[in-house]
């Protein structure tokens, strides 16, 4: 299909500079180790902060042996009692007022102890009393240590509520502490279970999840990247995060037709069919049913769509046209990628004309998009007993070959496709690519110079030429066949096919670096077709390689709104989510996010 090339070429390039979205790949230390420049040394490895570890780390004031007596004093407390002589272990049974009162060293050295006493009933599990010596410790002397280690005691009792209070309190006084981030992105995650979920309760689980990522965000960073439980930390809860999203937009929104260039590559796809003949009768749902049809030559497919959903509720005279209304539609839902419903339609189709080759085809694809491969064949069997010179059939059956990685028995279906039609640009092209896919270069060329001779009017024989000549880096080449394309599509006043200029677009980006030209050709494509999603998902992505942030995370969620499928939604929210941590980073920790601009963007 006309749009297929250029949409696995995007995903090729998006896989392979993930790191530019997010970052966060710990790829990026065994290419070449990049470290942030940091203010401070983040206290504790990358991937401390496990939610059963208190931090038993000590300061100059907790290296004093316990139960020295701390030095002469002449000063009393407020309450009177001479305080010189005072330990640690008796200081500890004053009030949380009586200890705010003591001198600053005296707080520190009573603290240490708390904690000390705190760190070993940890060790112990005797999580309520570690917690209230660290409450006391918090009570003598706050720190971010006593917060954490006070959420991890939290974290064993099953409290995240009050893991996430503590490890706020905690950043709020060491805003680079890993542990408290680390805690504080374990417990946000434990809140965010029911993400799927509509209402107020699904909203606050994709908000802590939304919580969880931005920190595992960080403590990835901030850590260097060295720890891969960190990053795949960010994997997990992106995935928990754009899965709930995705499942609440599919079961929630109303389904609307993908760009009109994948609708016309679709339909291009399949060779012209004369219009069913209308009877001369008055009845409405035959006069739909034509209406639907002049929607179809006028690409205005949201009114084709509606026709003919009125054209089957009406009821036509015939069963062949109410096959035809069928097909249709069936064909206008797998587009949307409501798979089920478009194999309702096309059984109804084949129901009320078995012989219909068409259907059948249209529902070997829906199969093959619902997994069911060997009922895929099935009906492609099917479609050859009725009708074994039929070369739509031997096409199409060919692209799911191709799409299964069976190159050769994908050729020999392009090749007797073109036997029995060799009019027909497309299996000659899908011929010359599988051909490509299978290394015969020459071959491939010498298939597509043969193309450029029989179709020299044809935008689809540039542009295929073109992507092949693209990826062989024969970006001049590619960019003179592109050229040619976009010419053509210029001079059809009703075409909507801006790939060409897309795939420009990849070449002068990836050729040149020519980012201003490339989002200049992406901008004009969507003034054609506001919905192209290769376009959207272009502009995303050359917006992050300019560190242009918010305009990504515009376009990803664009990008979301057109997904045709769950998957495809799933991905876009899946970028728009990492680039809003990635954005969330930048602005909390200014130096480093500087560093992670600057990486992302080397990152081609």
């Amino acid at each position: 299909m006309a749009s297929q090339g250029s949409a696995n070429r995007l995903a090729r390039w998006v896989q392979d500079n993930r790191l530019a979205v997010a970052a966060l790949a710990a790829a990026a230390v065994a290419a070449g180790a990049y470290y942030y420049a940091s203010p401070a040394r983040p206290r504790g490895g990358a991937g401390a902060g496990a939610a059963d570890e208190a931090d038993t780390g000590s300061s100059i004031a907790s290296k004093k042996k316990k139960g020295k007596k701390s030095k002469k004093s002449t000063k009393s407390s407020a309450t009177g009692p001479v305080l010189d002589d005072a330990d640690d272990e008796a200081l500890v049974q004053l009030s949380d007022a009586e200890l705010q009162r003591l001198p600053a060293a005296r707080r520190e050295s009573v603290a240490q102890y708390l904690k000390g006493k705190g760190n070993k009933a940890y060790s112990n599990k005797k999580f309520e009393d570690a917690l209230a010596d660290y409450t006391k410790a918090i009570a003598a002397q706050p720190s971010a240590v006593f917060y954490s280690n006070r959420a991890a005691c939290y974290a064993n009792l099953g409290k995240p509520e009050e893991v996430i209070k503590d490890c706020n309190e905690a950043l709020k006084i060491d805003k680079t502490y890993i542990k408290a981030l680390n805690r504080r992105a374990v417990a946000a995650e434990q809140l965010g279970e029911a993400a799927s979920e509509s209402g107020e309760e699904g909203n606050k689980a994709r908000a802590s999840l939304e919580r969880s990522l931005a920190d595992f965000t960080a403590v990835a960073i901030l850590g260097q990247f060295r720890d891969a439980t960190a990053t795949a930390s960010v994997e997990r809860v992106l995935k928990k995060l754009a899965s709930g999203k995705a499942l609440l937009i599919m079961r929630t929104r109303t389904p609307r037709l993908p760009s009109a260039t994948f609708v016309t590559a679709y339909l291009e796809a399949f060779r012209p069919e004369p219009r069913p003949q209308l009877t001369d009768s008055n009845k409405a749902g035959d006069k739909m049913l034509g209406l639907a049809y002049d929607a179809l030559d006028a690409r205005d497919y949201y009114r084709a769509l509606d026709l003919c959903g009125e054209a089957i509720e009406l009821g036509c005279s015939t069963n062949e046209l109410q096959a035809a209304a069928l097909n249709l539609r069936g064909t206008f839902m797998f587009v949307i990628g409501l798979a089920g419903r478009a194999q309702e339609d096309l059984d109804k189709s084949t129901e009320l004309c078995p012989d219909y080759v068409q259907s059948w085809v249209k529902k070997a694809s829906v199969h093959t998009e619902l997994g069911d491969k060997d009922q895929t064949f099935r009906d492609f069997d099917r479609a050859i007993k009725i009708d074994p010179n039929n070369p739509d059939i031997y096409y199409h059956r060919g692209q799911v070959n191709f799409i299964l990685g069976d190159y050769e028995a994908a050729i020999a279906d392009y090749e007797k496709s073109t036997s029995l039609d060799d009019k027909f640009i497309f299996s000659h092209v899908q011929n010359a690519v599988a051909n490509y896919k299978l290394g015969n270069v020459a071959h491939s060329t010498a298939i597509f110079r043969r193309i450029l001779k029989a179709f020299p009017n044809s935008s689809e024989s540039y542009n295929y030429y073109g992507e092949l000549l693209l990826d062989q880096q024969r970006h001049e080449d590619a960019i003179s066949n592109f050229d040619k394309s976009i010419a053509l599509e210029r001079a059809d006043a009703k075409s909507t096919n801006v790939l060409p200029m897309i795939n420009k677009a990849l070449v002068l980006f990836q050729w040149k670096q020519d980012l201003n030209s490339a989002e200049q050709l992406c901008r004009d494509a969507l003034k054609i077709d506001p919905d192209c999603d290769v376009a959207i998902a272009t502009l995303a992505q050359l917006s992050l390689q300019q560190s242009k942030i918010p305009e990504a995370i515009e376009y990803f969620r664009r990008s979301a709104d057109i997904a045709r499928t769950e998957p495809e939604l799933v991905n876009a929210i899946t970028y728009e989510h990492a680039s809003r941590a990635q954005l969330e980073f930048i602005r909390d920790y200014p130096q480093q996010g500087a560093a992670l601009s600057q990486m992302a963007s080397s990152l081609v």
